[in-house]
């Protein structure tokens, strides 16, 4: 790397596996270690910004999550645009006076709310700062995190996605029931719009009948306190928890699109992680589950990426690899981790979402670099 290379500013969590892995990435290609500034500093204090000096610099934002007091942080900024919406909403007194919860799903969308704040505030910031070079504007992150917004744009491009059904927040499970079955859909996800990691997302397959209330798959269970994220998926069948899960997530706001049969290997479905860096697909990671829900912290696992090479038609990969490019391009983002899917017997694919920090892959490799290597060598091209 060249050693005038523009140092490195990481906007994110400190200690965070995210944060110490690109650090050590950094060292490995002989450059300094990036200033890190937290995300709780700029979320209460975007100005901390302004006291850096308006030099070249690469400026990587990176993921919020796994920290509760940005969590806190960002329920305290949504909070006053989250009154009114229909959503769940905790006051900044009360705030204060809650334990911390390990899976504890809190005014998912209040939280929302608050992290577009934190991210208005940096757009602000760095238009005073015209040296920087950011390498995913804060605009493009907001947009990757609302599947209604990203599955409608790339519709538009002629990107090939899930059917998907308009549904305005705060619709009864009923109403969705009735569009479903007026849409054809036997089985569909109603995803948080705002949600990643598959947290608060239910596979809801409806009753064909009128007056039948079906069945769904989750990760989502209420505890005493309210709703939490589990690490097991579960079926449920009960009429009521079925009506609740459902209310929920339609009351914070949701993403329902079809569930398409997907492709499988060795007998189980599959779909894929697919990471485009400036615009190109880099690198593969093969999602295998005996569910829908493949996700690797929800009982799925790595599939064999050269079985895969061997049963996917050469032609549908290249047409999926063109439709990964297609989303990176619509997004000012040097990286972008697609979620992608084959149609069963590989008719076809699918773009299922984008997601802005989609990066974390350790282990991954690819002629001799990993994710972080790779993402490193791109920034300074």
């Amino acid at each position: 790397m060249p050693s005038a290379a523009p140092p490195f500013l990481i906007i994110g969590n400190p200690g965070n596996r995210r944060v110490t892995l690109f650090q050590e990435a950094l060292v490995r290609a002989g450059l300094p270690p990036a200033l890190v500034v937290a995300w709780e500093t700029v979320a209460r204090a975007p100005d901390v910004l302004l006291e850096l000096p308006d030099t070249e610099r690469l400026v990587r934002i990176d993921a919020a999550g796994e920290d509760a007091a940005v969590e806190r942080a960002f329920l305290l900024r949504g909070h006053a645009d989250a009154l009114g919406t229909g959503c769940d909403t905790v006051t900044p007194e009360a705030l204060d006076a809650l334990p911390d919860e390990h899976g504890r799903v809190l005014c998912p969308r209040q939280h929302h709310l608050g992290f577009l704040r934190v991210l208005e505030d940096l757009s602000a910031r760095f238009a005073l700062r015209p040296r920087w070079r950011v390498l995913s504007s804060p605009g493009a992150i907001a947009d990757l995190f609302d599947k209604r917004i990203t599955s409608r744009r790339y519709a538009g491009l002629g990107i090939p996605v899930p059917p998907f059904l308009d549904v305005a927040p705060g619709a009864t499970p009923e109403a969705l029931r009735q569009a479903l079955r007026e849409a054809g859909f036997r089985e569909a996800f109603v995803k948080l719009s705002c949600g990643s990691s598959a947290s608060c997302l239910a596979v809801y397959r409806p009753g064909r009948a009128e007056g039948t209330v079906g069945s769904l798959i989750t990760s989502l269970h209420r505890g005493a306190t309210g709703w939490f994220n589990s690490l097991k998926v579960r079926r449920v069948t009960d009429a009521r928890e079925v009506d609740a899960v459902l209310a929920f997530l339609l009351r914070e706001g949701s993403q329902v699109e079809e569930s398409r049969p997907k492709a499988r290997l060795g007998g189980d479905v599959f779909d894929c992680r697919v990471l485009a860096v400036r615009g190109e697909p880099a690198f593969t990671v093969v999602r295998q589950s005996r569910l829908p829900i493949t996700n690797l912290h929800l009982g799925g696992y790595r599939g064999d990426l050269d079985a895969f090479h061997a049963a996917v038609p050469p032609r549908e990969q290249e047409a999926a690899m063109e439709s990964c490019r297609a989303v990176a391009r619509a997004h000012d983002c040097l990286h972008v981790g697609i979620d992608l899917m084959f149609e069963d017997f590989f008719h076809g694919h699918r773009v299922l979402e984008a997601n802005a920090f989609g990066d974390l892959l350790p282990g991954l490799m690819r002629d001799g670099l990993s994710v972080y290597d790779w993402e490193i060598r791109e920034a300074l091209r």
